[in-house]
């Protein structure tokens, strides 16, 4: 009898829509913040050495939950595919801080426009890369979405940016580092990854942010704590989000983190929303959303 009802708990558990949206809300609300602190940071010193304070406490975060994980630190360490997690790590640490450059270059608005279209670089390569059927909406949705990417660069414009192409190159990464984290998937499990990333990061950006060291004024040493919370803060509210909710119900709202990033950057940065970047931006979530939506529908 207590089995049963136990069972039915944890049924009911992870599938909690409510609470799996509202803690995916208040992750994209951290990151954003998590994301103005770092403009601030990385303006002010140099951004390898922001990011490796902040992937020193990454670290002991993902150390300390794999301790309390049954196998402790062994366990979680444990992976038949070193050399792939270890790549995921090098990547996702090479692309936060590419994307933390295009913070103090273009601001948070224009940087989070053009990174919202990852979702569609990890459809389109879903196909080559991990043998996933892509069919023809999708690829249309696709096409749409980088109409909008186009629509924000004006790479036809007499007078381009280069710097806008940055966070496109952040996006990229981010994509890649999300399709091998679902290829690692099929071996490893989650916390598996969720560990090799945290150690991988915090090696590498130790042995390249270590060189570039500078003294912070004691105000900035409490944003850099700020940094460190919020980035713990938003990868544990992840984690319980995916443990409550399937992804496919929560993942739309993770769109809300261009519009809490573009708040923070236009009322606390000065920065302003030119039209064709709120167009392309529309364009870019509503061809997300129909992804979104065509994978759930699949599944």
């Amino acid at each position: 009898m207590s089995r049963a009802t136990n069972k039915a708990a944890a049924l009911a558990q992870s599938n909690n829509i409510p609470l799996g949206i509202t803690l995916m809300v208040l992750t994209t609300f951290v990151f954003a913040v998590q994301d103005g602190l770092s403009r601030h940071l990385a303006s002010e010193y140099n951004v390898l050495m922001v990011v490796m304070i902040r992937y020193w406490f990454f670290a002991a975060f993902v150390i300390a939950i794999a301790k309390r994980n049954a196998g402790g630190l062994r366990a979680a360490a444990k992976t038949s595919q070193p050399v792939l997690q270890a790549i995921r790590g090098l990547l996702l640490a090479a692309e936060i801080c590419v994307m933390i450059v295009a913070f103090t270059i273009l601001g948070l608005v224009e940087s989070h426009a053009v990174f919202t279209c990852y979702p569609l670089l990890v459809a389109a390569l879903s196909g080559p890369v991990l043998g996933e059927s892509v069919g023809w909406r999708r690829w249309s949705a696709i096409g749409v979405g980088f109409i909008g990417v186009l629509i924000i660069l004006q790479p036809g414009m007499n007078v381009f940016n280069p710097a806008a192409v940055i966070p496109l190159v952040a996006a990229a990464m981010f994509a890649v580092y999300g399709l091998l984290t679902r290829y690692v998937g099929r071996k490893d499990k989650t916390a598996t990854s969720f560990f090799w990333t945290g150690v991988t990061g915090s090696i590498a950006m130790t042995a390249a942010g270590i060189w570039f060291w500078e003294p912070m004024i004691a105000t900035d040493w409490i944003f850099m704590g700020c940094l460190c919370i919020t980035g713990v803060t938003g990868h544990w509210l992840l984690i319980r989000c995916y443990e409550v909710a399937a992804a496919s119900a929560v993942q739309p709202f993770a769109y809300l983190q261009l519009v809490f990033a573009s708040i923070i950057g236009i009322s606390i940065f000065g920065e302003d929303v030119r039209a064709n970047v709120a167009i392309g931006a529309a364009l870019i979530v509503a061809a997300g959303l129909f992804t979104f939506w065509r994978e759930r529908q699949q599944r």
